[in-house]
Order: structure tokens, then C-alpha cells, then sequence
């Protein structure tokens, strides 16, 4: 009886404790302010109250995406999904993302950031209790931190191109370890008073991710009484502002391919088919079994698969032998933690102590400020290699001396703090080509195992064209730059060379000679209603196809005229006609709205499509998130606009009701001061303070 009550006792105090926790988040302390585009404004007295109104508001806009994600970090999407989300929840056990994080969790994330982290999470759980058929597996819930940090955990190690290894491995692919050349990137580009007219500072944040999913972007305008204050956009289910601008600063990304992760080929012990050999020494493998789901009838039937840990990494067996992947991404879980505190960061100063940690384990960064400071750097967690290999290839796993273990320093990567020239940038070519022509650096001070890009783009090409006659830069040379849709006069493609396709006479191929002269005589502008850009559209998709099987992707002539008579036969067969304006071809799609799309991939107001229907193409990436940023002395003036809308939700009046603007390449303004919404909002509210029992 004594312990009965003593166990009644107990479990009273942990509920007491229970809810003394959850009191520290009054949800009706938190404001949500919806603007006239449904754009969250949210405050709260603490950090921890604006993540939950921040997890409340994205849940409402678009709880099933963050739910895709959090469920590929947790090795759950095949429970829902089957098949189609079994390897990610491969990957996800392969790297045992959940163990790491249990076991550093207490240790390297700092009380404050927990408090965030719980902060929002008690706002998803809070929201799913109360929606619970909008609940796509019941095992993710409740949401953790652990959770949480687990899906960043399997992204970072998908960013650092370590699933296109573990792919190769599995499918006995070991020759196709390079990274495929992306078509898709991202822009960034900042101008402080040394290159503007009116002494301000300008800074360009626009990446180039899908338009939806679970890495597209999501808005959000987020303060506290503990100094945040930021507008910004991060992937659905971020607890905090990716890339964006408070007011002292403002940054933002772009993909980076500098080598940042290894294939380890291990030496078998003969007579111990699970031992391998490192200097003599033999090690047992450690063995493990994945489960994933596959759906049969509308039932979930779980399906094991082997694999194993080395010290080098996680490790897997294929018909070619034993090989581990390694890389920094799996050593960390503090990403988020960083981009939090470049959040909360007031001056340079604060912002580059915030980067030194390089917790966040690639990406260019471009920042500028209301002081009049730029800078750019090519950040990634490098390690120390050893010489003598190739790291590019598969290095031998059977020394400690291929095993490393430390790493560069932020001071070591590619970067430029206030250039001569007035302006940085980047998309995603070369981090040497980052300025102008007396800034650039020069690539002998790296070591080559860093594997950093040498090389240009046609985004870079067409920037340094526009910018280079500018003595000075004004405002509407700025936006006209960011919203440039031309390629450059010379064409920079990474991964083909079809200039043969502007040296053709067309005389020599009569029944051609209409298709080249209307390519050729194209102003080189991706305008809707452009056919010299939709004929090259066409022409572009078909070449990209086969670029991989030219040697060295240069197109002769030949090869040039056999894909142009296939870009006849396409535009023949499915629009009956040549004269196919660009806008035509490719299609914005949302739900039921289709539209004319602008741009082309590799021009700076990129778009990317994929097959839609009827030959045409849907744009699935390219211009994600545009925010265009002055800075004055009295802080930024802020402008930004989304391709379609801040709700997820199709019958929302948000669903797509920035389109418009997108399309016309325009923007909203997006002010930092909250009076601005409590004057101008259209929705003010708190999340419910209970939940609901219905």
C-alpha cells in the first residue's frame, strides 16, 4: 500500500512538473498578424513563445510538408508513402541519426536553444492535438527537439552530397563518384556604398530551390522581447529564419560543391567475411538492420535490410567489396543552433563569431549590414586530408592515416570582406571569381583536396556583364539585375558546349534553316512570349539529355544537328507549329492555375522545368524566395515576394495569391516594425490555448 502511494505521489509531482513546464509558454502571449498575403508576423515575450507561434503558423499553412520531412528524419516515410519514401528512411537508419543525437543532445545544444526547440515543438504537438486526422503516421507524435534535430541530421548529410555515394555504392556504381553537375543554384549578391548611387546597402537573397516540398521556402516575420527580429524564410518545419534580414543585417545561401565527403574501400579479413583490416590490426563490423515499409493492399509489410558501421563511417557491402562514406555532416548537430544565433547577431562582428563554429557544414554565404559591411565566403567543414590520394575516388580504408579527424578553420575557406570593387557575389560558380577583377583570389592558396569549383557559370558571366559598365549602381539597376532573364553574349554551361549551335549556317541544312536562324537571331532573353526562347527552350532540354554521352559534353556538328531535328520533330508533334513562344512550352502550375513561365536555367531569374503534359513543361525550381534588401542608417528597407502563396492549403485565399506579382517580377514591401502590422494587418490572433477534447 505504502508504495502504491508512493508511486501516486510520485506521478503527481511529474504532472505538477508537467504542467510548470508547459506554463512557461502562455500561447495567449503569443501575436500572430496576418498581412494582406497571409504572411505570419508572429511575437511573443520569449524566443521560445515566437517558436511556437512559429510552429503553430507554418502547421496551419502547411502541416503535411513539415510532416514529409520530420517523417524522412525519422526513418517513418515509408509508413506512409511505401516505397517511394523507403530510401530515405534507408539513409536515414544508415547513418543512425537518431543515436547520434541522443547522445549529443544534452551535451552540445545550450539551455537557450533548447528552450527554442522545446518552444516549438510544444506548438506542433499543440497544433496536432488538435488536428488530429490532418496526422499522417500517429508514431511522430509527440514531436521532440531529438526529432527534430534528427531530420536536420539526415538533410545536411543529403546536402553534402553524400547520398549520391551511398547510391553509388548500392548500385555497384563505383566509378560515378563525382557529384552530377546541378542545372539548378541559387543567386546572391551584395553592393555597399563603394558601387551605389545613393550610398546605401544592397543585398540580393535569392536561392533557387523547388518551388514546393519540403525544401521549399516558407515566410515568416519573427520577434521577441529578447531581441529577435527578422523576416526571413526557412524550409517548413525550421524552428528558425534561414536566410533573411533583421535590423542590423541580413544574409543568404547558395549551394557550394566543394568535395566534402569520402568513399572508404575497406580490406577484408579472409577467413572473417565481418572483419576488416586497418594497419594489421583486425575490427569487426559492427551490423545493423534497417526497416523500411512497403504498402501491398493498403497494408504496411516491413522489408530488413543489412548494414554496417566502420570506423570510417557508415558502411555498406556491394559486389565490388566493402566501402564507408564519411562526412563532417555526421559528426555535428548544431546547425540550427548557428543559423539561431546568426538570427540574433547585430554587427559583423556577432555574425562572423556565430559562422566561426562552422556547425553549419556548407553553403556560400553572402551578408551585408547598415554599417556599409559586405562579405562573402565559401564556408564548409573541410577535414585536414592526407596527402597523396585522391580524394575525388575511392581511398584506401585499411590506415588510420586516410582515417581524419580535424578539420579547416572558417579563416581558411574562400572569402572577401569589403572588396575594392564595392560588390560580392555568388551563383554558384567558382568562390575565386567573387568580386571584381582586383578582389579575385587566387585558387593556388587552397589545397586542392578541398576540391573547391574553378569554374564559371552563366550566371556569373551574365552578372560580371551587367554590372562591370556600372561606375555606380542605382536601385533600379539592382532589381534589373536581380531580375535579369538573359544569357550571357558568350555561354558558360558546366556540364555541356553547344556553341556549335550559333556557328551553324543554316543554308548548309535547308530543312533546318528556319529552327537555327530563329535560335540564332534570338536576343537571348527568356520573355513568356519569346519563340526564338522557346525553340532554344526545347533545343536546351533535348541537348541536356544527351550532354553526358559527348565527349567532354562538347556538341560537334553533327551531334548539334541531330538534336535540333529533334527539336522540330518535339515542337511538330506536340504544338504542330515551330513558332512556339517560350511561355508555351513552360508552364507555372498551382493546383488548378497554369500560367506562361519566364526565365531558363542558367539565367539569373532562373526557372527549371520538368514533363508536365502535352510536351509542355511544369516549373518545379528556380526562383523560390526573392528578397531584395537596403540598408540605411536608419536599417532595411525590405521587398520579397514567394511563387505562389504563403499557404500550403489549396482552398486558401493564400494558396496563390502571389503568383501575380511573381510573374511580373514584383515584390511586397516587408517592414520590421510591428506597429507597421498592427496598423496594417489583416488577421490578429493567438494560438488556442487548450486543447481540444472533441
Amino acid at each position: 500500500m505504502k508504495l502504491i502511494k508512493l508511486n501516486l505521489v510520485y506521478g503527481i509531482l511529474l504532472w505538477i512538473c508537467a504542467l510548470s513546464v508547459h506554463a512557461q509558454i502562455n500561447p495567449s502571449e503569443i501575436i500572430i498578424i496576418r498581412d494582406s498575403f497571409g504572411v505570419p508576423h508572429i511575437k511573443a515575450p520569449t524566443d521560445a513563445g515566437a517558436a511556437y507561434g512559429l510552429a503553430w503558423a507554418n502547421a496551419e499553412d502547411d502541416f503535411n510538408t513539415m510532416q514529409l520531412g520530420y517523417l524522412a528524419g525519422n526513418a517513418l516515410l515509408s509508413k506512409h508513402l511505401g516505397l517511394s519514401g523507403a530510401s530515405a528512411d534507408f539513409v536515414a537508419q544508415l547513418i543512425r541519426s537518431d543515436e547520434f543525437v541522443a547522445a549529443h543532445y544534452e551535451s552540445d545544444i545550450s539551455k537557450e536553444f533548447k528552450a527554442v526547440l522545446e518552444g516549438f515543438c510544444e506548438g506542433l504537438n499543440a497544433y496536432a492535438d488538435r488536428h488530429k486526422k490532418e496526422i499522417l503516421v500517429p508514431e511522430l507524435f509527440p514531436f521532440t527537439p531529438q526529432k527534430l534535430l534528427a531530420y536536420t541530421y539526415l538533410q545536411l548529410f543529403v546536402m553534402s552530397d553524400a547520398t549520391q555515394l551511398v547510391q553509388a555504392i548500392t548500385n555497384n556504381q563505383m566509378d560515378r563518384l563525382t557529384p552530377k553537375e546541378s542545372v539548378e543554384g541559387s543567386n546572391t549578391f551584395a553592393l555597399n556604398s563603394a558601387k551605389t548611387a545613393d550610398g546605401a546597402t544592397y543585398l540580393a537573397i535569392n536561392p533557387h530551390q523547388p518551388l514546393e516540398g519540403p525544401t521549399g521556402w516558407y515566410e515568416a516575420h519573427i520577434q521577441s522581447d529578447e531581441g529577435t527580429n527578422i523576416v526571413g524564410a526557412l524550409f517548413p518545419g525550421a524552428p528558425t529564419i534561414l536566410i533573411g534580414t533583421n535590423n542590423s543585417l541580413g544574409w543568404s545561401h547558395t549551394v557550394n560543391k566543394p568535395d566534402k565527403a569520402d568513399v572508404f574501400q575497406l580490406t577484408m579479413e579472409a577467413n572473417h567475411k565481418n572483419n576488416y583490416l586497418v594497419d594489421g590490426q583486425s575490427l569487426a563490423l559492427e551490423k545493423h538492420q534497417a526497416r523500411v515499409y512497403i504498402r501491398v493492399l493498403g497494408l504496411s509489410i516491413p522489408v530488413k535490410k543489412n548494414f554496417y558501421t566502420s570506423i570510417y563511417g557508415p558502411t555498406l557491402k556491394n559486389k565490388q567489396g566493402v566501402y564507408a562514406v564519411r562526412t563532417p555532416s555526421l559528426f555535428g548537430i548544431k546547425a540550427l543552433q548557428q543559423w539561431w544565433h546568426m538570427n540574433k547577431a547585430r554587427n559583423f562582428s556577432e555574425f562572423k563569431s556565430a559562422l566561426a563554429p562552422q556547425d553549419i557544414p556548407g553553403f556560400n554565404i553572402s551578408y551585408a549590414d547598415k554599417y556599409d559591411t559586405i562579405y562573402y565566403v565559401s564556408n564548409a567543414r573541410l577535414p585536414h586530408r592526407a596527402a597523396g590520394h585522391d580524394w575525388t575516388k575511392v581511398v584506401p580504408g585499411n590506415t588510420r592515416k586516410t582515417l581524419w579527424d580535424s578539420y579547416y578553420g572558417l579563416q581558411d575557406m574562400p572569402q572577401v570582406l569589403q572588396p575594392t570593387s564595392g560588390y560580392v557575389y555568388n551563383t554558384n560558380h567558382s568562390p575565386f571569381i567573387s568580386s571584381g577583377p582586383k578582389d579575385l583570389l587566387s585558387p593556388e592558396e587552397f589545397d586542392t583536396s578541398m576540391g573547391f569549383e574553378r569554374f564559371n557559370n552563366n550566371r556569373s558571366a551574365r552578372f560580371q556583364e551587367l554590372i562591370t559598365p556600372l561606375e555606380k549602381v542605382t536601385w533600379e539597376d539592382f532589381t534589373r539585375i536581380k531580375f535579369d532573364r538573359s544569357l550571357p553574349a558568350k555561354l558558360a554551361y558546366t556540364f555541356m558546349n553547344i556553341d556549335e549551335l550559333f556557328e551553324l549556317n543554316p543554308a548548309n541544312h535547308p530543312e533546318l534553316s528556319e529552327l537555327i536562324d530563329r535560335i540564332q537571331q534570338w536576343d537571348r532573353k527568356a520573355d513568356p512570349q519569346s519563340i526564338g526562347a522557346g525553340n532554344y527552350a526545347v533545343f536546351y532540354y533535348l541537348a541536356r539529355q544527351l550532354a553526358s554521352q559527348q565527349p567532354e559534353g562538347v556538341f560537334s556538328e553533327s551531334a548539334t544537328v541531330a538534336v535540333l531535328e529533334q527539336t522540330k520533330k518535339y515542337l511538330l508533334k506536340h504544338f504542330q507549329t515551330t513558332e512556339v513562344p517560350l511561355g508555351d512550352f513552360m508552364k507555372v502550375v498551382r493546383g488548378p492555375q497554369e500560367a506562361p513561365s519566364f526565365g531558363l536555367p542558367d539565367v539569373l531569374a532562373a526557372m527549371h522545368g520538368e514533363p508536365y503534359k502535352n510536351g509542355r513543361l511544369k516549373v518545379t525550381a528556380g526562383e523560390s524566395y526573392i528578397q531584395l534588401v537596403k540598408f540605411t542608417t536608419d536599417g532595411p528597407e525590405i521587398h520579397s515576394v514567394v511563387p505562389f502563396g504563403s499557404s500550403n492549403r489549396p482552398n486558401s485565399p493564400h494558396y496563390a495569391d502571389q503568383m501575380p506579382l511573381y510573374l511580373a517580377g514584383k515584390t511586397k514591401l516587408m517592414p520590421l516594425d510591428w506597429a507597421y502590422w498592427v496598423a496594417h494587418g489583416a488577421k490578429s490572433y493567438s494560438p488556442p490555448n487548450s486543447v481540444e477534447t472533441k
